[in-house]
């Protein structure tokens, strides 16, 4: 195995471990109070995912050396290890770990504030506008805003899926369908902002369509089928497996439904870290 594929799979994992942990403080900071059954696992979700993707990062961190190097003997090159920590992408890979640490404080029991993890939730996310297409380019100013908006939403989205399967487990079915309702309407106007986000960054970085017979803009596409397959479960989880776990008909198809969404988000995640690692829209 190469340095540059083991840095891609680790990568990919930071970021499933990271938009969860963050996600995790959103939900809870929405909807804790609404679901005192399920918020100590949820927390523990937080937790583990916060905890882990510290951990992932930091050895992410630690790989870049070898692939500046070519070899895994880059590993014990200190001249290396100081050029990649304090590059652009260690400083944005060290303040996404002190978000999670934040994530991590706010969740922890004796503390447990979901502001807090909420807080270290944005800085986590903040910590991908330091480095980037999108932080050297001339439109940066609207670059820059618009992949916040586009991240964000992608944690709170991806984030609330294993919460909402843990409500729908632990609470009653009343306070469960309740909470579906109301992430379904937060859900349905901030969604649609992941799309429009990430076209105009699209657009805004490559300038062209040219950029689709690329293997950059090939895997921009992957990643918009992608988001067409989630659209679709999410609006039939909406619109036909919500309304059937409210008549009491079945539960096991909605989580199922949710683990499957689940899954495919970490494989939209896994091509977005295979696109930022190797891949320029230029």
């Amino acid at each position: 195995m190469t340095p540059d594929l083991l840095s891609v799979i680790v990568r990919a994992l930071g970021f499933a471990a990271l938009f969860q942990a963050a996600g995790a403080g959103f939900f809870l900071t929405a909807f804790g109070a609404s679901v005192p059954g399920a918020r100590s696992a949820i927390r523990h979700v937080g937790l583990s995912s916060a905890a882990i993707g510290a951990m992932v990062i930091l050895t992410h961190l630690g790989l870049d050396a070898a692939r500046l190097s070519g070899d895994f003997e880059g590993l014990r090159d200190q001249d290396l290890q100081r050029l990649a920590w304090s590059s652009r992408s260690g400083i944005s890979q060290l303040v996404q770990t002190m978000g999670l640490l934040m994530v991590l404080a706010g969740l922890w029991k004796p503390l447990s504030n979901p502001a807090w993890a909420s807080v270290g939730g944005v800085v986590t996310v903040g910590g991908f506008l330091i480095t980037g297409h999108t932080s050297t380019h001339a439109l940066r100013w609207v670059l820059g805003p618009l992949l916040a908006v586009h991240l964000l939403v992608v944690a709170f989205w991806f984030g609330s899926l294993l919460p909402l399967a843990l409500v729908i487990r632990r609470e009653s079915r009343a306070t469960a369908a309740a909470v579906l309702r109301r992430f379904s309407v937060i859900a349905g106007w901030l969604v649609p902002l992941i799309l429009v986000a990430g076209l105009t960054m699209a657009w805004l970085l490559a300038g062209s369509l040219n950029v689709l017979g690329k293997p950059y803009g090939e895997l921009l596409l992957v990643k918009l089928a992608g988001f067409g397959l989630l659209m679709v479960l999410a609006a039939y989880n909406k619109w036909q497996l919500t309304p059937a776990f409210e008549a009491a008909r079945s539960d096991t198809s909605l989580r199922g439904s949710m683990a499957a969404e689940w899954v495919l988000m970490v494989a939209v995640l896994s091509v977005t870290a295979v696109l930022t690692a190797f891949f320029s829209p230029q």
